[in-house]
């Protein structure tokens, strides 16, 4: 009779064990909301139904891949833009770190590389981005995105002010206007001059980019 106590007793000692190193191991990077909100953003988009519909859109892809997935300071994803047409050419690269701000806000910091187009394809390699460190890095101050989640089927925001600098055709500065679900990404990205005329971008709304691999 006592030794069956006690081997109930160490039973339950070792679940209460295993529960708690189970916690210790998914950090917040690993469940919840920001996971779910890194989970969206991953994966390959098109806006191929968009531009086929409406004239005033391209036919542009979307890669985005989580990198770094050891650090345990935000989720760290890359994020690659490209025509259609020029898939071996992306005309934006990006390396993104997502963090929780509170239960409901997320943040989106945005950051450039040196020599990107060498990285270009990067997004298709088991372990994309080995050879880049966090500290090469050039972060883009005033483009971080603040997101807010909807619900439990979005992620809406983006940029903040005007404080995003671009010199891109003319352009002082960049907004970018998002909303993220399971299948979707609206993205609006346009650049402003210094009297604050829109110089590029989309005049008509947001690029709808379907994920083709989930």
């Amino acid at each position: 009779m006592i030794q069956e106590k006690f081997a109930l007793i160490l039973s339950g000692l070792i679940i209460a064990l295993l529960i708690g190193c189970s916690s210790e191991d998914k950090g917040p990077q690993t469940q919840g909301d920001l996971f779910r909100l890194a989970s969206y953003m991953i994966g390959s988009f098109s806006s191929q139904e968009q531009a086929a519909a409406d004239t005033n859109f391209y036919d542009i892809r979307l890669e985005v891949v989580r990198i770094w997935e050891n650090r345990t300071d935000g989720s760290w994803l890359y994020v690659e833009h490209a025509g259609a047409r020029m898939l071996d050419k992306p005309y934006r690269q990006r390396i993104y770190r997502l963090t929780q701000v509170d239960d409901s806000t997320f943040r989106s910091d945005v950051f450039s590389m040196r020599n990107p187009l060498r990285y270009a394809g990067e997004w298709k390699k088991p372990k994309p981005m080995t050879t880049v460190m966090p500290d090469s890095l050039g972060e883009r101050q005033g483009c971080s995105m603040i997101l807010k989640k909807e619900g439990d089927s979005a992620f809406v925001g983006g940029t903040v002010g005007i404080e995003c600098a671009t010199m891109l055709a003319g352009a002082k500065y960049t907004t970018t206007e998002l909303r993220i679900t399971a299948t979707h990404l609206y993205s609006w990205d346009r650049g402003f001059d210094a009297e604050d005329k829109q110089v590029w971008g989309s005049t008509v709304g947001a690029y709808i980019l379907k994920k083709i691999i989930k």
